[in-house]
């Protein structure tokens, strides 16, 4: 019977495959305890320094018992012993490295058959149905001649694709043209569609199906698990779920558990039907006057009920958009689209050929499903969510205005749909504990596990002799006196972008003060020839992260999605400046409602939740600076808060050890 340490240890079958093979004791002890849990059907939580390897620490015992049915000898055994297991990942990246790397690697060493699929969303793949139907009415459908000519471009690709998916194409689609032809699950004939067998979308179902080891997104794990409440399901039943970069969980969870509805959105679907703009859409194509006309009117009742949210959102709302009871203005526009869908089905009745029936059909669905999503944030009708208005403007400059709400608690959700469903859940992160005791509390307070073993490993790397701390003294407090803190702040962060020359993170909370520190120092980066790439900028992350690797002496200023996720290893990245302390802006309408939740039952807002938030955070931080065991560098906190207030301790708790040196600001 194969082990874990069979595979993972110094006498094991990546050891004698690896020629840079290093023993990692942390990796092997956390194989041990994921196998124990998968075995005793219990739920695991693991915070695993970087450098553990953690992949390999829960890809091994999970293809170990995902394969234990091949050496089962009986019938007995061979049902008992069987598990379908889902990895769930945030990142593509680390999705890439399992797929591309981990994987294969494991499948090379590992004497035993698995097989492997990466799931993806439904909206991924090309629908043969849909392209087809694209290609006979695109006079009707598009308008521009870019539009016609990326048709064409996606139907030569259809003849050649390996699996019809996005990631298949090596370019990105037009959004209009890939909107129509892409695999919609309102838009799905089933077996009744004439391209049933060919179809790209069931051909991956059929994969996914058969396969052992499925290997998800957070953001697609959650989707299913929002269907699963309403009596549907994306993913097969597992009997064991593992989830990588774990932190992220209560985020992702809330986004997906919630509602979004914008004034786009409901406009785009109308003006599928009818644009009389351009006079295209599905109706012109049938000839069809009189719903025509129904939806000119419909559109005209959106606007006056998205017009008078943002009514509502000037002059009645919080100053963040908070909604704070049911029904705060009328509802027009849910009956009209019941009104139109309803008429939409009537005007399909009459078309015999099916494929041409089931886009009628998938229209009207989509406004009945619109209506009632308006109506249930209009009623507030979910209870226990927060419910808010948005505004923003689109790429050319219209009002957007979008309805959004969310659960204050995933708890409940995940402890019933999650884990009181699934034998096994293993949760791990490099960031899950806080403070000094290294505690899990806020984690499982916030995620609704009940009952999990624990395990918390620490980083092989050699923090104390790899990385220095340095503590800026004597910087002016950023929560009172921001344009001070600001404007020391930007001569501060030239001083130490100047000591290693470039190759640094500098890292910010909001948008607005990194432009005007990008712009402050843009003239400076300049005379030294150093590379400054901003994030405000608009350049997509992975092409700021290829630039930051690829040119010598570059600045890399980013905000949220920089702190975490990103893995720079070697001499491009050797100083990580931490602008302020992560605390989230307060008034955020989830995180407001969370902390009124925490205040009401008695809790401290600040202790229980913002603070080990923010500590997690910085932790994400910190730890993108050492990320082998040949890095070395600096990390910078500006922030005078982490000495001068009494919780910036545990911050400093919650880091690795290493050598610590305080810095005057001057």
């Amino acid at each position: 019977m194969l082990a874990v340490d069979d595979i993972l240890g110094p006498a094991g079958r990546i050891a004698a495959r690896l020629k840079n093979y290093e023993e990692r004791p942390e990796q092997q002890e956390m194989a041990a305890a994921v196998a124990k849990a998968i075995e005793q059907q219990k739920h695991l939580i693991v915070e695993a320094g970087t450098g553990v390897g953690k992949s390999f620490g829960y890809l091994v015992p999970a293809i170990l018992a995902a394969t234990e049915r091949g050496e089962a000898n009986d019938e007995k055994s061979q049902k008992s012993s069987s598990h379908r297991i889902i990895v769930s990942t945030h990142t593509i990246s680390l999705q890439e490295q399992l797929l591309g790397k981990d994987l294969p690697l494991l499948n090379s060493v590992i004497p035993r058959e698995f097989t492997t699929v990466l799931v993806k969303g439904r909206r991924n793949y090309l629908s043969l149905r849909r392209l087809q139907s694209a290609r006979s009415r695109s006079a009707s459908l598009f308008h521009e001649p870019k539009e016609f000519d990326a048709l064409q471009k996606l139907d030569r690709w259809s003849q050649v694709t390996r699996d019809g998916s996005r990631s298949d194409l090596d370019y990105t689609p037009d959004a209009s043209v890939w909107d129509e032809v892409v695999s919609d699950s309102g838009n799905c004939m089933g077996r009744n569609c004439p391209t049933y067998q060919d179809c790209f979308y069931y051909q991956a179902r059929r994969r996914m199906d058969h396969a052992q080891i499925l290997v998800v997104n957070h953001a697609l794990f959650f989707s299913d698990l929002a269907l699963r409440r309403a009596g549907a399901s994306l993913l097969p039943d597992a009997d064991v779920v593992i989830f990588d970069e774990a932190h992220t969980l209560e985020e992702v969870a809330s986004k997906h558990l919630g509602l979004s509805v914008s004034s786009g959105q409901v406009r785009y679907v109308l003006q599928k039907l009818f644009n009389d703009r351009t006079n295209k859409g599905l109706l012109v194509h049938y000839k069809m006057r009189a719903p025509q006309v129904a939806v000119a009117e419909c559109l005209i009742t959106m606007d006056n009920f998205f017009h008078d949210a943002q009514s509502y959102l000037e002059n009645r709302s919080r100053e963040n958009g908070r909604v704070e009871g049911p029904r705060p203005f009328e509802n027009p526009l849910s009956p009209a689209l019941v009104s139109l869908s309803q008429k939409i089905r009537h005007a399909a009745a009459p078309l015999e050929d099916q494929t041409h029936r089931q886009d009628f059909v998938s229209a009207a669905d989509r406004l009945t499903l619109l209506a009632g999503e308006l109506e249930q944030w209009c009623t507030q009708a979910v209870e226990g969510s927060v419910y808010w208005i948005e505004s923003s403007k689109t790429r050319r400059g219209h009002p957007r205005v979008t309805l959004g709400a969310a659960p204050i608690d995933v708890g409940p959700a995940l402890r019933s749909e999650l884990f009181e469903r699934v034998p096994s859940v293993v949760l791990t992160s490099a960031t899950l504990a806080v403070g000094q005791s290294h505690s899990f509390d806020f984690f499982t307070s916030r995620t609704g596990i009940a009952k999990a073993e624990s395990l918390r490993l620490g980083s092989p790397f050699n923090y104390a002799r790899q990385a220095q701390l340095i503590l800026v003294e004597g910087m002016p407090d950023p929560s009172t006196e921001r344009d001070a803190f600001e404007e020391q702040m930007i001569p501060v962060i030239a001083r130490y972008v100047d000591r290693t020359d470039g190759h640094a993170f500098v890292l910010f909370t909001n948008y607005s003060s990194m432009r005007r520190t990008a712009e402050a120092l843009a003239h400076w980066f300049r005379e030294r020839d150093l590379n400054l790439l901003c994030q405000a900028d608009g350049m997509p992350r992975t092409q700021m992260l290829e630039r930051f690797r690829a040119e010598p002496r570059s600045v890399l200023f980013g905000t949220d999605s920089f702190w975490q996720g990103v893995d720079v290893p070697g001499e491009a990245l050797v100083n990580v400046i931490v602008t302020k302390l992560p605390f989230r802006v307060p008034t955020e309408p989830v995180l407001e409602a969370r902390l009124e939740a925490i205040r009401a039952k008695g809790g401290n807002p600040f202790g229980d939740y913002q603070l080990p938030e923010a500590v997690l955070k910085l932790k994400q931080g910190f730890g993108r600076l050492i990320r082998s065991s040949k890095d070395h560098g600096m990390v910078v906190i500006l922030d005078p808060r982490v000495q001068t207030k009494s919780y910036g301790s545990i911050f400093l708790q919650s880091l690795p050890d290493c050598d610590l040196s305080v810095e005057p600001a001057d």
